[in-house]
């Protein structure tokens, strides 16, 4: 695609007139995620919509904002511009919901909570339960995504709320702890170790891993990275993956073994599925509920964020 696209830009309506929103939302999930498919599946749209959404964008503007080569694409300095605006937009919508909502007296309206896979916490669910009870017209929608880009997303606003490993402090970022997840290493039915008792750690050291996408110094499963450094784990990566049921699916194949959180995986266990290698806690990581101090909240997002808050702290007060 060129530049150009050969497009005379049009000089007679101003791009406020001329733009479509939804448009705008499509090209704004295109520029998050660099990809035509994968914005189409977070849209729940096909990819030819999701591709001729972009085309009338670019038509309507005048301009190219991708730039293609190959499968591969980057966005153009006219894409990161409309990027930035779109986010803005989204953030002004979201305040006109606010305004709106704010003189009315029932709470009505949608919450985008994005969170890590695997969550369990019965406070969390006890909470999602009472707030459809409270507030039958408030509407939740929670999606699953890597934690790096939960951090991406609260930063540019364009969700609210976010479950997630958060190893660094933000001026701009809240957060409590929701629930706790103990990590320890596990192997499959596959694997010459299982049913094994007596394990040393040290006999483990030259083990094939199984890692988590995230678990690098430095990464926000620097906490598992660390372990491994300071006992001298040098054993080869034969899998990975940042989705915790495919770390399992690796470990039960019999790739190697893996460190996985404790009690997401006890039911494997009671299984006879996962045989729990040492030590028995390798460290301790806190989901948290996120959410950015600067983004203005709708009534919806307000009374959903104290319903959270709520079983957070009853995990404090535990």
């Amino acid at each position: 695609m060129s530049k150009g696209l050969g497009l005379a830009r049009p000089t007679v309506r101003s791009s406020s007139e001329r733009v479509d929103w939804n448009l705008l939302r499509t090209f704004q999930a295109i520029a998050q995620e660099l990809s035509i498919s994968r914005a189409a599946v977070r849209l729940h749209l096909s990819q030819p919509a999701v591709s001729q959404a972009l085309k009338r964008l670019e038509e309507q503007l005048g301009t190219a904002l991708i730039e293609r080569n190959g499968p591969r694409f980057q966005l153009t300095a006219a894409g990161i511009e409309t990027l930035r605006i779109a986010n803005d937009v989204q953030g002004q919508f979201a305040q006109l919901d606010a305004a709106i909502e704010g003189v009315g007296d029932q709470v009505v309206g949608k919450v985008r909570l994005l969170s890590v896979d695997g969550v369990r916490c019965r406070a969390y669910d006890q909470a999602l339960a009472s707030l459809r009870r409270r507030f039958p017209g408030l509407a939740v929608e929670i999606e699953v995504q890597p934690n790096d880009e939960i951090l991406r997303a609260l930063e540019q606003n364009t969700a609210t709320f976010g479950l997630a490993i958060n190893p660094t402090r933000y001026p701009w970022l809240a957060q409590e702890c929701m629930t706790r997840e103990h990590y320890r290493f596990y192997c499959g039915p596959e694997h010459p170790l299982f049913g094994v008792s007596g394990i040393s750690i040290d006999s483990l050291k030259q083990e094939p891993l199984i890692l988590f996408t995230s678990d690098l110094l430095g990464g926000t499963l620097n906490a598992l990275a660390d372990f491994r450094h300071r006992h001298g784990w040098r054993g080869p990566v034969m899998g990975c993956s940042a989705n915790s049921q495919e770390v399992l699916r690796l470990v039960l194949a019999g790739y190697g073994i893996g460190c996985l959180p404790h009690p997401l995986y006890e039911r494997e266990q009671a299984r006879g599925e996962l045989w729990p290698l040492p030590p028995e806690r390798v460290c301790t990581v806190d989901i948290n509920l996120l959410w950015n101090k600067e983004q203005r909240l709708s009534r919806a997002e307000a009374v959903f964020l104290a319903g959270l808050r709520e079983a957070t702290a009853l995990l404090a007060n535990a």
